[in-house]
């Protein structure tokens, strides 16, 4: 299929051709017919993107603050590959499109194929030929409703979550300031409702269509208008002026702002919807006492992950108007011809048009208010692309190599390290987007992408499999590739319960296949090894304290999903677990576990093993966002040593103190991958025991408040 990406790097636009989206639970696979280029949002970006770095940073100085901490935390070499890897990267456009269902996800109840959707979501709702959209972001579409109208269903919901906001009533009167796409919805929707509207606009075009959408009078800022505007007001309110101003502009200029002050009357309410500057002028806003009200995109259910991806319901009779709800009012206004966007749609452009179509607007060539992108029908569904022919091939000198699930960390530290590596040759790359997937060709050069984790694991041509996916799906994913015969490395964790514990045990005890690997990469960190050296052999029972200073996670973070995705120590905890055991040379025999101390993430416990030896993880949330992230104090056999965040290490022993220091923070990803690589080439032992991978797994998993857990761990 065909999908409209940037390369938020070079500002590059490209119209690519990608395997359709996986139809995965909880949403639908739809086949596009329409879809909105949103002028304000969408141009934006692709005039930011194609500023200079540090152009980018002027504009989003809250990212530079990010970098900073993590480049304390994490060290420089790490921080870079990370950013740059997050810019050197194909982001996709749209969020509001109308089409066809031609898969339903399991779990899905709302609808089936067949059914016309209009559908919401910059992560979903795509300028793509097929889009997978979650449930609670799609509504229906009766048959009264064009298509092209319909595409409008997700701006039309961020115009009626303003008037929401704006509690506006019969008979009352409103002005609109900024008659762009968004500007004009709202001033139909507050005709429909039966109140009376004025707007404000730099372009005269756009003042006679808010003029045609039922405003009383639509004005530019300059003098003449103005007064013809204010006299609009004055009889519309009996001099008392606006009820209601709506800053639907996208501005640097305070002047929308300004003018809100002076056309609202006493005690109105002003909702800001749009993006512009907002320095209240203190004096106007106080002796008129405005109030000052936001609206929050399409409404209640926005940015939150388990009404978007997991499909829960807030209760009607606690929310009435959810994000859905208010995108099936507007399909419903239009259908009942109560509200008619036809006016607004200035060009119907076909999807291999799009390039051209957004220079235009760039330049300011293409005059309009409303663009929509029309789909060409009879697309194929296709979810593997290969570029080689795949056939069964004789015994090769390199490791066949397949990735499944290539986000952030993949990307940016395991396949710089594959890629580099002469031993592997990259087969094929799996993701549940078309767009990562070919992202991810790319940059690392895989002969083919794909959507199907099945092509991986039914291709013959493939030895091995790295496993980058979300936490929730590692244990299963792992299994299948096992029962196929695949060596696997897995980023951690392997399981989150004792269910995807067995469901690995049990698929390499009847695949007779055990080769496994999971990322737990600390044990192969350089400045480790060399502290480990400088201990000497171990002849007694040590003492570790292992403190990490996880700090808080950003808002929206998928690791905050612990009803998808476990717990923060589920998925992180056993790269110091594991470590341990490779410090002790064992596995522990017990834990004992002081979760939730403070934050319910935090994590202080014991384990003990066979020799008598203690560690103790503290795993906090809490601390200050520059401390360095990871210690580890060793005292024993009349020794102490310790490591300071992969940077340096200090051992005292025999009256003498050794030290060393790394260039950079190295916490073994490269030696891991190296690893892995000449395991699966040589058929040798993997660089970790299988029932060490599993008693981690327990371990990490027993860590957490859970009985079951425990008593399954000893």
């Amino acid at each position: 299929m065909k999908q409209l990406a940037q390369n938020y790097k070079s500002g590059e636009l490209s119209l690519l051709e990608v395997p359709v989206p996986a139809c995965q639970p909880g949403g639908v696979l739809i086949r596009s017919a329409y879809s909105v280029i949103s002028t304000g949002t969408e141009i934006m970006k692709v005039k930011e993107s194609r500023l200079s770095l540090v152009g980018k940073a002027r504009a989003r100085p809250d990212q530079v603050q990010k970098v900073l901490r993590t480049v304390q935390q994490q060290g420089l070499v790490a921080t870079y590959q990370k950013v740059m890897n997050r810019l050197d990267s194909l982001t996709p456009l749209g969020y509001s499109v109308a089409g066809e269902v031609i898969e339903v996800g399991e779990g899905v109840s709302s609808f089936k194929v067949g059914d016309r959707v209009a559908c919401a979501g910059n992560k979903y709702a795509l300028h793509a030929e097929f889009n997978w959209v979650p449930e609670n972001l799609c509504v229906l579409v009766p048959p009264t409703v064009p298509m092209q109208q319909a595409a409008f269903a997700t701006v039309g919901a961020i115009a009626l979550q303003a008037v929401r906001q704006s509690e506006i009533h019969l008979g009352e009167t409103a002005c609109v300031i900024g008659l762009g796409l968004l500007g004009q919805i709202i001033v139909g929707l507050l005709r429909a409702a039966g109140v009376n509207v004025v707007g404000v606009d730099i372009s005269e075009s756009r003042c006679r269509l808010a003029e045609q959408m039922g405003a009383a009078c639509g004005a530019t800022p300059a003098g003449a208008d103005m007064v013809r505007l204010r006299s609009a007001l004055r009889d519309l309110t009996a001099g008392a002026g606006a009820d209601c101003i709506f800053l639907a502009s996208s501005t640097q200029s305070n002047e929308p702002v300004e003018m809100a002050a002076d056309l609202a009357r006493d005690r109105a309410r002003v909702v800001d919807v749009g993006k512009t500057k907002l320095d209240l002028p203190w004096n106007a806003y106080y002796e008129k006492e405005l109030d000052v009200r936001f609206s929050r995109s399409y409404g209640p259910g926005r940015y939150d992950p388990l009404y978007e991806e997991y499909g829960i319901d807030y209760p009607i009779g606690y929310v009435r108007w959810t994000e859905r709800r208010n995108m099936a009012c507007v399909v419903d206004m239009i259908g009942q011809g109560k509200l008619d966007l036809a006016p607004l749609i200035s060009a119907e452009i076909a999807f291999e048009d799009a390039l051209g179509t957004y220079e235009s607007l760039r330049k300011g060539e293409l005059a309009g208010t409303g663009f929509v992108f029309r789909y060409r029908d009879g697309t194929a569904v296709t979810r593997t692309i290969r570029t080689t022919p795949t056939q069964v091939a004789a015994a090769k000198s390199k490791v066949r190599l397949a990735v499944i699930g290539c986000g952030n960390y993949t990307s940016s530290m395991l396949m710089p390290h594959l890629v580099r590596n002469a031993d592997v040759e990259l087969v094929e790359v799996v993701t549940n987007t078309g767009l990562s997937a070919a992202q991810a060709q790319r940059k690392f050069g895989f002969r083919s992408v794909s959507t199907d984790a099945r092509s991986v694991l039914d291709n013959p041509d493939v030895d091995a499999v790295v496993i980058g996916t979300r936490h929730s799906s590692h244990a299963e994913l792992a299994a299948l590739a096992l029962r196929a015969n695949k060596a696997v490395f897995v980023e951690k964790p392997l399981a989150l319960d004792a269910v995807g514990i067995e469901t690995v045990q049990a698929a390499a005890r009847e695949s007779g296949n055990s080769r496994l690997m999971v990322g737990f990469n600390r044990r192969f960190a350089p400045l480790l090894n060399e502290m480990k050296a400088a201990w000497g052999p171990r002849g007694g029972p040590h003492v570790v304290n292992y403190r990490i200073n996880a700090g808080a996670l950003e808002k929206g973070s998928w690791y905050l999903d612990r009803m998808g995705e476990g717990s923060r120590f589920a998925g992180e905890g056993g790269h110091f677990v594991d470590t341990l055991s490779w410090w002790m040379g064992a596995d522990p025999v017990s834990v004992t576990n002081y979760a939730g101390i403070g934050d319910p993430d935090d994590v202080v416990a014991t384990y003990t093993y066979p020799d008598h030896s203690v560690a103790v993880i503290s795993y906090l949330t809490g601390g200050a966002s520059n401390y360095p992230k990871e210690l580890i104090e060793v005292s024993g056999e009349s020794r102490n040593a310790v490591l300071h965040n992969f940077e340096s290490f200090s051992v005292w022993k025999g009256g003498k103190i050794v030290r060393g220091k790394a260039g950079a923070i190295d916490k073994g990803q490269k030696n891991e991958v190296e690893a892995f690589v000449a395991a699966v080439k040589s058929g040798g032992p993997m660089p970790i025991a299988f029932e060490s991978l599993v008693a981690t797994t327990h371990f990490t998993l027993a860590t957490q408040p859970s009985p079951a857990l425990a008593d399954a761990a000893q």
